[in-house]
């Protein structure tokens, strides 16, 4: 995924006082509408300003460094640069991203956990040391190519909780461990650490119980070959909610003070993604076509109905092919939401939501309860900022919807108070010359 290095120069919209992210949605629905109807975005970066803020207060003592792969729009990228966070980059592409940002070297990691050889050398070349190591066969590419590289042996957990055996896993067992130590010895690799990732998706905390011991046991493993090891990555897997992030916290934060207290040299990490990014984006799509089916033809799993009420088939000019990619591989974290005013005691219908494919995969919503839409309708789905910034795919021709970005005022000064200002990090960060109250006779003057 290259990111978003084409739209680099945007513009922040700053809000005045009394208008709101609704008031943006409604004035850019009103846009696209009388332009073409075309899906769009609108970003409220204040909200991942306060999620770096959040994660201070709570986990201060881990250093987060930001999923590129996540989320690569520019606004994203240079605002967590300027808040000092560092990258988890997973190819050469997003290396440079944020390198261009002017990230220094130490504050980005190489997690992809199968690399190819000429990343690996860029890697090399632009002093990227930082990356992590499962295999054998890994740690050899890494020897031949990376003369100083500083490696992280990636353990696997056993979060096999919440549907997830049938998905690719990564991390090497405790047992192998001594053997890629004895590796990386003979290779003249130094490895210098642990990393082991916890999904979102797993409810069990005994895991990070099981998962720190394991990563003690291999700091003193390591100790027995002479590694200095001073770094414990801990993965993503953060769902974006303070009460998750404090019920971590509150398993962890004794377990670190007993196997990595402060003041043993060893620097805590963590790969947080969706954390940052997903509440922090709401996606606007057009309904396009419609169709109604009767109940005793409507496919499996959908919701009956009474026989005299009709179910509606909608299909969106966004799908699985575009924004919705992550459906694919895990359920959609949004409810849709019309964006019309609901009329009083409008009666609600079982109702389907599709991409614009025709591909039987392209289903976005089985079965949900709406009023009847017509085509042209517009539906709104909050918490969109994650894994929803691809390309286009060809198997469409589809544009790719366009980003609006935005932030209020207090939120602004809140960022001036932390020392982050337009003209330090944020090169490309231009704002909105006016702020306006948004009606549909004024238009909201940010680009994508």
């Amino acid at each position: 995924m290259k990111g978003f290095i084409d739209d680099a120069n945007y513009s922040v919209g700053v809000l005045d006082e009394g208008t709101n992210l609704e008031n943006v949605i409604d004035n850019y629905v009103y846009e696209h509408t009388l332009t073409g109807k075309n899906a769009f975005f609108v970003g409220d970066l204040g909200k991942i300003v306060k999620k770096h803020s959040q994660w201070q207060n709570v986990v201060a003592q881990i250093k987060p460094f930001y999923t590129v792969k996540c989320n690569s729009s520019p606004a994203v990228l240079e605002i967590l640069a300027a808040l000092g966070i560092g990258f988890a980059c997973s190819n050469k592409n997003e290396m440079v991203l944020v390198q261009e940002l002017g990230v220094s070297p130490e504050n980005i990691i190489y997690i992809s956990p199968c690399k190819q050889i000429s990343q690996i050398k860029y890697a090399a070349k632009v002093g990227v040391n930082i990356m992590t190591c499962d295999n054998e066969i890994e740690l050899k590419k890494i020897a031949r190519n990376h003369p100083h590289a500083k490696v992280l042996l990636h353990i696997a957990t056993e979060d096999n909780i919440g549907g997830e055996e049938g998905n690719m896993k990564f991390g090497t067992t405790l047992k192998n461990c001594r053997h890629l130590l004895e590796c990386a010895k003979e290779l003249d690799v130094q490895i210098i650490g642990v990393k082991f990732h916890v999904s979102s998706a797993c409810k069990e905390s005994q895991v990070y119980v099981h998962a720190l011991s394991d990563a003690r046991c291999v700091f003193d493993m390591a100790g027995e070959f002479g590694f200095k090891m001073n770094m414990l990555d801990i993965g993503g897997g953060f769902t974006g909610t303070e009460f998750q992030l404090e019920e971590v916290n509150h398993v962890i934060s004794p377990l670190l003070d007993i196997y990595f207290p402060e003041g043993s040299g060893i620097k805590i990490i963590s790969e947080p993604g969706s954390y940052y990014v997903s509440s922090a984006f709401t996606l606007a799509v057009n309904i396009i076509a419609k169709k109604v089916v009767e109940n005793d033809t409507i496919s499996s799993g959908v919701e009956k109905t009474r026989s005299d009420e009709p179910v509606f088939m909608y299909y969106m000019n966004d799908g699985v092919y575009g924004s919705f990619a992550s459906k694919l591989s895990e359920d959609l974290n949004t409810i849709p939401e019309v964006h019309k005013k609901d009329k009083k005691d409008e009666p609600l219908f079982t109702s389907s939501l599709w991409g614009p494919s025709c591909d039987e995969l392209d289903q976005i919503v089985e079965s949900c309860l709406l009023p009847e839409l017509n085509v042209g309708d517009w539906l709104i789905f909050d918490n969109m900022g994650a894994d929803s910034f691809h390309e286009p795919s060809a198997f469409n021709d589809f544009q790719r919807p366009a980003i609006y970005y935005m932030m209020s005022f207090s939120d602004w000064y809140e960022m001036q108070d932390a020392g982050i200002t337009s003209d330090t990090m944020m090169k490309n960060f231009f704002f909105a010359s006016s702020c306006i109250q948004l009606s549909q006779e004024d238009s909201f003057s940010t680009e994508a």
